[in-house]
């Protein structure tokens, strides 16, 4: 039976020749992911359901990223729950901090993942690592509970949106414009329950640090996960940081789609989400000036070195303007050197830039800059919720790196093509 990369991915993890959309299968899981705000939940629902060991201390992975550095008593015992849990039972990818980073950043970049992996995280943006050819979704925290005791989980496989992208996308626009673009032609429900595959040459074109972001937003669109088949610069990516044996998967020519959606990237203009959704997307060309008082660059979203290197040419040799305060957040440790290491670092700080340490704080309005009544963000993150980055009445944009960067020095959102 012709089958979708999905599903054969399902059909490998439960034993079985095929699958089709809308079974109900019992899978093997290759990781579970857990952060410091899901995984104390899990610890007590593990607990509460008598396990007594985890299926495999190798496949489990517990990150600090959300709340940390601690901002507070709270977040401290959060984190310490994790901690202590990692240590009972002898987890071996449990990222400290000093030593972790943004999880969807970190998981990839650590070599827990592979083509052709089944992959739960306690996150919703777990379905970044579809980049890899991997079939990776966010569940709560109840389902990795159990996941940590069995080893597998129940899914409803799901039905595929294929969309093909073709042409060439023009200077400035990046991945971060292409999903934002799709996602405004779906809808925040458009691909509910949905794999979104990514294909087409555009995709071949790209770096993988903006297949990362496209996957990544693709629960924006309602999507269970995103996926791109993995090809020779995914395996340059893992060469040297796996021991895992990687499966590649290809969809069927004749596999069956939901839809078929085909996209000319080549008029693509730079785009901007408004509040207070992801699919709330115009083209830079059709907004108004707007003021911002604040823009962060980073997130699992846009936190890898190709974006930071993108937006410090935009800042380099230049001021940010006055009363617009920039946070600069690295996705990892070792991204956060390679920014010292090509001097990224001090043009964001001779900007007038705040550097902080890995984290998720401003993305979820959890610390390290939140927004004040009224104040209006300028974000390369991926949600732009009422309420979520701070009071009930800021907003934040959505953006790609160069338009935050150049917005950064004019003080308002800017198209980073009218730049000289």
């Amino acid at each position: 039976m012709p089958m979708t990369i999905s599903e054969k991915i399902f059909a490998a993890h439960c034993g079985r020749d095929s699958v089709k959309a809308g079974e109900l299968v019992y899978a093997n899981l290759d990781l579970v992911m857990g952060t410091d705000v899901t995984v104390p939940l899990s610890v007590s629902v593990f607990e509460q359901i008598g396990a007594e060991k985890v299926f495999d201390n190798n496949k489990i992975a517990l990150i600090n990223d959300h709340f940390v550095p601690a901002k507070d008593i709270q977040a401290a015992g959060l984190s310490k729950t994790m901690r202590e849990f990692a240590m009972k039972y002898g987890i071996k990818s449990y990222f400290e901090v000093g030593r972790s980073g943004i999880c969807h950043c970190i998981v990839p970049d650590s070599g827990l993942v592979v083509p052709g992996d089944l992959i739960i995280g306690a996150d919703s943006h777990t379905c970044t690592y579809g980049a890899l050819g991997a079939f990776a979704t966010g569940v709560g925290s109840t389902d990795m509970a159990t996941s940590w005791a069995l080893g597998e989980n129940w899914f409803k496989v799901p039905p595929t949106i294929k969309i093909i992208y073709k042409g060439k996308l023009p200077e400035m626009v990046s991945g971060k414009d292409l999903i934002l673009y799709t996602i405004g032609k779906l809808g925040v429900e458009g691909a509910l329950y949905c794999a979104m595959e990514f294909t087409g040459e555009t995709i071949e074109q790209l770096s993988l640090a903006d297949r990362f972001t496209i996957c990544n937003m693709a629960i924006e669109a309602g999507a269970k996960s995103g996926i791109i088949e993995a090809d020779e610069k995914v395996k340059t990516f893992l060469n040297g940081r796996t021991n895992k044996t990687p499966r590649y998967y290809k969809s069927d020519d004749d596999a069956n789609y939901l839809d078929v959606m085909e996209i000319d990237v080549s008029n693509i203009e730079p785009q901007i989400a408004f509040p207070y959704l992801p699919s709330n997307v115009k083209p830079i060309s059709k907004i108004e000036k707007i003021k911002i008082d604040q823009v962060v660059l980073g997130s699992c979203t846009n936190g890898r070195i190709e974006d930071f290197r993108i937006a410090a040419e935009f800042l380099k040799g230049k001021e940010i303007a006055n009363g617009v305060r920039v946070i600069v957040i690295p996705a990892t440790q070792e991204i956060y050197l390679q920014m010292v290491d090509e001097g990224l670092l001090r043009a964001f700080i001779e900007a007038g830039a705040s550097i902080s340490p890995p984290t998720c704080g401003p993305c979820i309005g959890g610390h390290m800059g939140i927004l004040a009544e009224n104040e209006i963000g300028l974000y390369t993150t991926n949600r732009n919720f009422k309420g979520r980055n701070g009071h009930t009445t800021s907003k934040v944009f959505l953006s790609s790196p160069a338009v935050a960067a150049i917005s950064a020095v004019t003080g308002f959102i800017t198209d980073p093509r009218n730049v000289n």
